[in-house]
């Protein structure tokens, strides 16, 4: 069982996202970096079902020189191969970034054999395009479902589940196949300290790719305004009923 996982670097959830004076990209001077959430989850899935079929983990990602930090947590977590495609640019639009992965995967497969599974996250956590999976699955001509909360895996069929109101929709597709993960499919293992050692010393491989840019261009980015809420005591014990009740009245509550 070959399973490859493509993440991508992306600022800590939670993180106050500044943008550049000239609204053309994110000001990174203060922001911490971690891997996209659903792809971390997809990491974890990836690496369940390689231990449960003695399998083999790739973990893959476009990103600039520093992504080799989330290559490198995937490694200690379970990843087997770690794979880099360096690019210089802030950020690729979906088409230039699906088209170069396209690449590379199937660089890997004509020297190493087809995966298995190819999953991504469901969507980025900065951008949320949800566009880079569906392309790549596309372009290499095999099944994609999105939206992912569960996998199994039996006789070459990949039975994937994806939540809906009320209970699950099941997609039984042909492998190989690619799955986007949702986030919430399982909990992500902590590194143990053996794994963060190891993957110090695992060995990343860069390979360039050329891809012509896509139709997208980004105009600006916008951080919206942020709303700021105010708290009003109306009071504290029994003090504060008739102010309750002064409130509720203006509310409309009490007849």
């Amino acid at each position: 069982m070959r399973i490859l996982v493509c993440v991508k670097r992306v600022p800590a959830p939670g993180s106050r996202i500044n943008v550049t004076p000239d609204g053309h990209a994110v000001d990174t001077a203060h922001l911490g970096f971690t891997t996209s959430p659903h792809e971390e989850c997809a990491v974890e899935e990836a690496v369940q079902i390689a231990e449960q079929y003695d399998g083999e983990v790739t973990v893959l990602t476009l990103g600039p020189a520093e992504s080799d930090e989330q290559l490198r947590y995937a490694a200690s977590v379970g990843a087997h191969k770690l794979v880099l495609i360096p690019i210089t640019e802030v950020d690729w639009d979906p088409q230039r970034t699906a088209s170069a992965l396209t690449t590379a995967i199937a660089d890997i497969e004509a020297a190493d054999g087809p995966f298995d599974l190819i999953l991504f996250g469901n969507e980025s956590a900065d951008t949320g395009g949800f566009q880079v999976g569906i392309r790549v699955a596309h372009a290499l001509e095999r099944p994609v479902v999105n939206g992912i909360k569960g996998i199994d895996l039996t006789h070459g069929t990949a039975s994937a589940r994806r939540e809906i109101d009320g209970g699950f929709e099941v997609y039984e597709v042909p492998m190989p196949a690619v799955l986007g993960i949702k986030e919430g499919i399982n909990l992500p293992r902590y590194p143990t300290m053996k794994g963060r050692l190891a993957s110090k010393k695992a060995e990343v491989s860069a390979t360039a790719v050329e891809a012509l840019t896509g139709g997208q261009t980004r105009v600006r980015l916008h951080r919206p305004v942020e709303q700021v809420s105010e708290t009003l005591i109306l009071g504290t014990g029994p003090e504060a009923a008739p102010a309750v009740v002064d409130l509720l009245e203006e509310l409309g509550v009490l007849s």
